[in-house]
């Protein structure tokens, strides 16, 4: 049975960036979002949508959202890494199918109380907020974009009216990343064989791979293939996590 830890009962911070593959990966990044959305809605859990960066064609070039909900990380955790998908584009006319990829990265919620940030160490800018291939959507400066000096992190959020609750989200992102560096700064001195959880976006560091011509999801980490990708897509998530979170915890 696997242990719930303190980590596994937070809330979890996802992020999706478009991999190798250019225009059809920022769109299936836009994919997986919606995957998780449903999947989140069926769980009973909340949506948070902290930045979107559009592609030309409306695809996500990067997406930050928090997921709340009861353990919402346990459920979430082992979807971190390289997604690969096989299908035919939509703006392909000969109908070969291609390859691209997304990866997607998720971190336990860290609240202010855990992790102080010191205001010194952080420059603020503000600007205006972008929409559909990179045009202004408004004229106010509620777009928040902070850098941590000391090591040189940087998040933006533009996704609120409010430039206040746009910081304050983004400083939300910035707590987690920087703990999460922090624990594993601790990980990598204990073990320098660590591998990087979501690598650099290449097709063959994949952990799942998503093959629409065949209707099949592969999970390459514990060898398992179901070919029901169009219920995996819509949402129906539950019996492939519910395997991985049984084969991959360690406790």
């Amino acid at each position: 049975m696997e242990r719930v830890n303190n980590r596994d009962n937070r809330n979890a911070i996802i992020e999706i960036r478009a991999g190798v593959g250019g225009e059809e990966a920022a769109l299936f990044g836009k994919d997986l979002f919606r995957m998780y959305a449903k999947y989140s809605e069926k769980k009973g859990y909340k949506l948070e949508v902290f930045n979107t960066s559009f592609s030309g064609k409306g695809g996500f070039k990067e997406i930050i959202f928090l997921v709340k909900g009861k353990e919402a990380f346990s459920q979430f955790k082992y979807e971190a890494g390289t997604h690969r998908v096989q299908r035919i584009p939509k703006t392909e006319s000969s109908g070969r199918i291609h390859t691209s990829a997304a990866t997607v990265a998720v971190f336990p919620e860290v609240e202010e109380r855990e992790f102080k940030i010191n205001p010194k160490e952080l420059r603020i800018d503000t600007f205006c907020s972008s929409g559909h291939g990179g045009q202004s959507v408004n004229t106010a400066y509620s777009a928040v974009r902070i850098t941590h000096l000391p090591t040189g992190m940087v998040v933006s959020c533009q996704d609120e009216r409010s430039q206040l609750q746009n910081k304050l989200r983004a400083l939300v992102v910035l707590r987690t990343r920087l703990q999460a560096k922090r624990e594993e700064k601790k990980r990598t001195m204990i073990s320098q064989e660590r591998k990087e959880q979501i690598g650099k976006g290449d097709r063959s560091e994949k952990v799942r791979t998503y093959n629409f011509p065949q209707n099949r999801v592969t999970d390459h980490r514990i060898n398992l293939s179901l070919h029901k990708l169009d219920k995996i897509i819509a949402g129906d998530l539950e019996p492939l996590i519910k395997t991985l979170r049984k084969k991959l915890a360690r406790g």
